[in-house]
C-alpha cells in the first residue's frame, strides 16, 4: 500500500516547453549536452557545467553553485512557473505508434525504506552523493524516476478521462518521439487517485534507481533536522512518473567485448558449443526471437547462439534471465570477464541504437564480439523485485526515457 500525493509542479509557460524540456542528464556526456542546450534548456540546471570554458567537472563546487543560480534565473525569467496548487497530472509518451500513459506524482520516502517501493538494481554510493547534493542545494527533485505499478482500472479510467481533452503539452521532440501533458485538476479526482493508490501494493523502480536513493537519503537527513517532523512535511515526498506495468515495455540491453581472451574465433566459436547450439546466420542481422536464444556478431557475420537444455533454471528468477546466461557461459567461463561493473573490457549497448550499432563497433575495430539478448519482460523484473534479489548490471533499458523540466518538485 503505498503513499502518493500530489504537488505544486514548477513547470515551463506551454508556449517555452520544448525549449525547456531535456534529455535527462544520465544519457548525455557534458560535450553532447553543451552541444544540445539551447538558451532556456533545463539542461543548464542539471548539467550546469556546460555553462563552463572549458567545461568544468560537474562534480565540483563551482558546478553545483551554477546549478543554483541558474534554478532561480529560470523561475525570475519566468521560463519556469509555479502552479497555483497542488494537482496530479499525465504525463504520456509516444514511441513508435504505441503511447504509454503515466501518473505524476509524490511517492514517500518511507515507502522506499520500508521496500514497497522495490528495486531490481544495485546503486553505488557515490552517484547516490551526486543526486543528493542537486537535491539539497536546489531544495528540490528537479528530475523525476520512472515507476511502474500494477494496473488498475479505476485509476486508468481517471486517466482516460483527462487525456481525452486538450493536452496542457503535446510536442515531438528531436528524437522522434511524442510528450503529452494534463492536469488533472478535479479536487474529486485528485481525492481518489490518493485513496487508489492506498491498495496498490508496491511501486517498482524502472529507471533512477540512484535519484530514488538519493531521495530516499535526503527526507531521512532532513527528519532528523527537524525536531518537530510529523512525516508530512514535504522534503518526506519525492517526484515520480508512475505507468501501468501493461503499458511498458523493456527493451534489448546489449554486448560487446573488445578482445577473445586469446582465442582465435574459431577457437571462440568451438568453445560456445559446449553450451549452445551455433548456427551462422550470415551478413544480415540476426535477432533473437524467444529466450535463450542470442544472436552474436563476429568476423563480418552474425550467428544465432541457442542455450542448451539445462544451462538454466527456469524456477529460479535470476537464473532463468539470459544476461546471467551469457555472463556465466560465456563473459566468465570463455573470455574471463568476472566484474561487468568494473572490467574495461566490455561495453554496454542500448537496444535503441539497433544491431547495426553492434556490426559498427566490430568491423571497426573496436571491439572484437557483440551479444544482442532478448529483452527481459515486466513479469521478470517484478518478480525478481519481489523476490527481493538484484538483476546484474545493465539487464533492463527502458525506452522513451522521460523529458525532465516538464515538472519539478520543491521540498519545502
Amino acid at each position: 500500500m503505498v503513499r502518493i500525493k500530489p504537488f505544486a509542479a514548477i513547470r515551463p509557460p506551454k508556449e517555452l516547453v520544448e525549449e525547456v524540456a531535456a534529455r535527462p542528464y544520465d544519457v548525455l556526456d557534458s560535450e553532447e549536452a553543451r552541444a544540445e542546450a539551447g538558451e532556456k534548456s533545463l539542461l543548464h540546471i542539471t548539467k550546469p557545467e556546460i555553462d563552463f570554458d572549458p567545461v568544468i567537472d560537474e562534480h565540483s563546487r563551482q558546478a553545483y553553485d551554477k546549478a543554483v543560480e541558474n534554478f532561480k534565473e529560470w523561475r525570475k525569467k519566468g521560463w519556469l512557473r509555479q502552479d497555483d496548487r497542488p494537482y496530479y497530472y499525465v504525463y504520456a509518451q509516444t514511441m513508435d505508434g504505441r503511447t504509454q500513459y503515466g501518473l505524476v506524482v509524490c511517492a514517500h520516502t518511507d515507502d522506499y525504506a520500508e521496500g514497497k517501493i522495490k528495486k531490481h538494481e544495485l546503486t553505488r554510493k557515490e552517484k547516490e552523493d551526486d543526486r543528493m547534493v542537486h537535491v539539497m542545494i536546489q531544495r528540490a527533485n528537479i528530475e523525476p524516476v520512472f515507476f511502474s505499478y500494477p494496473d488498475n482500472d479505476e485509476v486508468n479510467e481517471i486517466v482516460r478521462k483527462y487525456t481525452a481533452g486538450e493536452p496542457e503539452y503535446d510536442f515531438v521532440a528531436e528524437d522522434g518521439f511524442g510528450h503529452h501533458f494534463w492536469v488533472i485538476d478535479d479536487r474529486k479526482d485528485i481525492d481518489r487517485i490518493t485513496e487508489l493508490f492506498k491498495d496498490i501494493p508496491a511501486f517498482y523502480v524502472a529507471d533512477g534507481h540512484h535519484r530514488t536513493a538519493a531521495a530516499a537519503r535526503v527526507g531521512a537527513e532532513l527528519k532528523g533536522q527537524n525536531p518537530n517532523h510529523t512525516g508530512e512535511e514535504e522534503y518526506n515526498y519525492f517526484m515520480a512518473v508512475a505507468f501501468p506495468e501493461s503499458q511498458l515495455k523493456i527493451i534489448d540491453y546489449n554486448r560487446v567485448v573488445k578482445d577473445l581472451n586469446g582465442l582465435s574465433p574459431e577457437e571462440f566459436l568451438k568453445a560456445l558449443e559446449k553450451d549452445f547450439t551455433v548456427s551462422e546466420k550470415g551478413t544480415e542481422p540476426y535477432r533473437p526471437d524467444h529466450l535463450h536464444n542470442f544472436s552474436m556478431y563476429l568476423g563480418g557475420k552474425w550467428y544465432s547462439l541457442e542455450a542448451k537444455d539445462g544451462r538454466y533454471d527456469d524456477s529460479d528468477p535470476i537464473g532463468v534471465l539470459d544476461v546471467t546466461l551469457l555472463s556465466d557461459l560465456v563473459l566468465d567461463r570463455i573470455l574471463g570477464i568476472k566484474d561487468l561493473r568494473t572490467d574495461k573490457r566490455i561495453d554496454f549497448v542500448g537496444g535503441i541504437r539497433g544491431l547495426e550499432e553492434l556490426s559498427r563497433r566490430v568491423d571497426s575495430g573496436e571491439m572484437a564480439a557483440a551479444f544482442a539478448l532478448y529483452p527481459v519482460s515486466m513479469k521478470q523484473l517484478v518478480d525478481i523485485a519481489d523476490s527481493g534479489k538484484i538483476m546484474p548490471p545493465k539487464t533492463t533499458w527502458f525506452e522513451p526515457k522521460l523529458r525532465s523540466g516538464l515538472t519539478i518538485h520543491l521540498l519545502d
